[in-house]
């Protein structure tokens, strides 16, 4: 075929792009070749007639997929160019070249065709009008496309082959080198020994955040591996949770542990996001060395997964935290069954609002928390009481092997500086001295090398002095008697302990609590035990409303009874607290409580209290008020304006002349027949 017989002078008259595109970097820097011969397709546009300075070179998609027009500037470049009809024709040393994709493929034969634009390749040269250039080009096409997916089929195929074996190893992480295509613990036995302390400190602390403070405090540092080279940087919450979240610490090999999404289906932008445990692909135990056996890896898994706030969802109880509420993160609705939530404006309560965050519903509870942590506590200590501990002696014991960890860790730290200046020294001593350029350097990093020495040794020692003088400590007797009974004497020293540490504490007991306002004086609280027991009971909770109480009606009769007795206020405030009555919103019966209950019946304890006022020729402003059914407000308040004048008398009080005119004056008034009286 003659590849010639498409062009025309037309076409020679406008530019020539040759069109150059590498798959991946790799390519573009090992594979020179490539780009040599797409780069040689312009001798064949000298060929065909285009004069040099009409042939442009478009080279800017290097290193770029062609699955996708979204990041390619040259493919959108060209489109452009093709589209305002400056373009005669289009190279490509293969057609597949220019796309891999028919949805970005059929559309630029469509501008092409529309703008009489040729594609030639090393084959031959197609015009997209005509319908055997149509069909060529659009099977070339599909055939890229599918070839494309064929690729990525075979190599995923051959990855998860391999994968099942156990045998995809990439970098290796902390603790671990690879030897013989598996992985085998570091023989740098201070890394050893820094990942088991990591494992064990969180098991102490059950806490990554603490884990890190624990690191912090005893300043430690984190080996790390940049460009093979050991490095000690200063420890994160991320590397410490990589190290705890990675089964390869376990002895086992996993593969499919993250999925990857597509979040924009036009420019191909993913995202990872880690997938449950039984939906790996592969998961090999027993595989490589382990530090943790696979069972505390799955404890930790839990840990880390109740420590999680999820306070939207009822899958983990979160971490224990400084707030007073004890019930925090194990407290459920029993009308729902979603998670409490705690407010601590106006005296702390639990509130159920999950129905009203996604419906727009009323709050489902509002309980108050004193009276249901004071019943979780009672049952909490008489659950501990029959439990004997030697508290004393396991602090001690902990206290010991946490030290001797840390110090373990400290002396291979000063013997790791202790070789380097060692290997300092000899480097400086080995150097020619004329060569002074390099003999300075090597001198300052024996320097170096030597002060960081100094410090970290003056360091051990100073903190082993510490840890010494702190350790052996004499404490009461009373105090190692209450650590040797733990059970029982924990009530003595529940007040001196902290929020989280309460809290800490009944969680080892407690699963969750489940609690049902019942009736507005009492609550049905239901608790969920470790192992599955449960306790129920009802417990009374303080109300809003004086008729809300359950003994409102025995409360009236007794106060009265003791009022006509000559009783004071507080005198049956206090007795009747100790009888177990209490006010509404206390734990107690109030005297404010007692006297508007006295008052509102009538029950006076000064005679004074008995009779109204009463002066001779004269009425008050309630008496009119009562008279004439007005507010006595709307009185005084045309007292206070001036509109009814009047003076007060000796004992500041206002009174009016007791006449029928003075009524009169007031109707009058209140008909606004007159603007103001006297």
């Amino acid at each position: 075929m003659n590849f010639s017989e498409h062009i025309k002078s037309q076409h020679l008259n406008l530019k020539a792009l040759i069109y150059i595109r590498q798959s991946s970097p790799h390519q573009v820097m090992n594979n020179q070749e490539s780009r040599q011969l797409q780069q040689a397709l312009k001798q064949r546009a000298l060929q065909f007639g285009w004069p040099s300075e009409n042939i442009e070179i478009i080279e800017t998609d290097l290193g770029i997929t062609g699955t996708t027009i979204q990041s390619r500037k040259g493919f959108q470049y060209m489109l452009s160019e093709i589209a305002l009809g400056t373009v005669g024709i289009v190279f490509s040393y293969d057609v597949t070249r220019l796309s891999r994709n028919c949805s970005d493929w059929f559309p630029l034969l469509d501008i092409c065709s529309y703008k009489n634009t040729l594609i030639g390749d090393r084959e031959g040269i197609y015009d997209p009008r005509t319908p055997n250039g149509r069909v060529i080009l659009g099977l070339k096409g599909q055939f890229a496309e599918m070839e494309l997916n064929t690729i990525r089929a075979r190599l995923n195929e051959g990855v998860l082959n391999k994968a099942s074996r156990g045998e995809l190893l990439r970098q290796a992480p902390t603790g671990f080198a690879i030897q013989n295509d598996v992985f085998i613990k570091d023989p740098n036995l201070e890394i050893q020994n820094f990942i088991n302390c990591v494992f064990e400190t969180f098991l102490r602390y059950r806490s990554a955040a603490k884990t890190l403070k624990f690191f912090i405090e005893n300043d430690l540092k984190i080996p790390r591996y940049v460009n093979k080279e050991l490095t000690w940087k200063r420890p994160s919450v991320a590397v410490i949770l990589y190290i705890l979240k990675n089964p390869v610490y376990a002895g086992a090999y996993a593969y499919g542990r993250t999925q990857t999404f597509i979040t924009d289906f036009f420019s191909k932008k993913s995202q990872q996001k880690k997938v449950p445990m039984d939906q790996w692909k592969f998961l090999l135990k027993d595989k490589f060395p382990k530090y943790i056996t696979w069972e505390v890896f799955e404890d930790i898994q839990s840990i880390l997964k109740d420590n999680y706030a999820e306070y939207d969802r009822n899958q983990t109880r979160g971490i224990p935290r400084s707030g007073k509420a004890l019930l925090h993160g194990i407290l459920y609705c029993g009308e729902c069954g979603h998670k409490m939530v705690v407010q601590y404006k106006r005296g702390t309560k639990y509130l159920c609002n999950s129905l009203r965050q996604q419906y727009g519903t009323p709050v489902c509870q509002h309980l108050y928390a004193d009276p249901l942590d004071d019943y979780l506590v009672k049952n909490f200590f008489q659950a501990l009481a029959p439990i004997e501990l030697n508290a004393y002696e396991e602090i001690i014991k902990n206290q010991w092997h946490q030290a001797s960890s840390v110090n373990k860790l400290k002396e291979q730290q000063i013997e790791r500086l202790r070789y380097q200046v060692k290997l300092a020294e000899r480097q400086y001593n080995q150097v020619d001295p004329d060569n002074r350029l390099v003999a300075l350097e090597l001198e300052r990093r024996w320097e170096s090398a030597l002060k960081d020495l100094k410090e970290a040794e003056i360091e051990f020692n100073n903190r082993a002095t510490n840890h010494r003088e702190n350790l052996f400590v004499e404490i009461p007797d009373d105090l190692k008697k209450a650590f040797c009974d733990i059970g029982g004497k924990l009530p003595e020293i529940w007040s001196d302990l902290s929020h989280d540490q309460k809290k800490a504490f009944i969680r080892c007991l407690v699963e969750k609590v489940v609690a049902c306002q019942k009736k507005p004086h009492c609550v049905e609280v239901r608790i969920v035990w470790q192992g599955g027991a449960t306790t129920t009971n009802e417990v009374m909770v303080p109300v809003k409303n004086f008729k809300d109480l359950p003994f409102a009606n025995e409360f009236v009769k007794k106060v009265l009874e003791l009022a006509n007795t000559g009783k004071r206020d507080n005198e049956i405030a206090e007795y009747l607290s100790e009888m177990g009555y209490y006010s509404p919103l206390n734990r107690k019966v109030l005297p404010s409580t007692v006297k508007s209950i006295r008052l509102k019946h009538g029950c006076m304890q000064k005679k004074s209290q008995s009779h109204p006022l009463k002066v001779e020729g004269s009425i008050t402003v309630p008496q009119i008020a009562k008279k004439l059914n007005l507010p006595v407000h709307w009185i005084y308040d045309r007292i206070h304006s001036g509109k009814i004048k009047v003076l007060k008398d000796s004992k500041g009080r206002y009174l009016f002349p007791d006449t029928d005119e003075t009524l009169r004056n007031f109707i009058e008034l209140k008909n606004q027949e007159i603007e103001e009286m006297t």
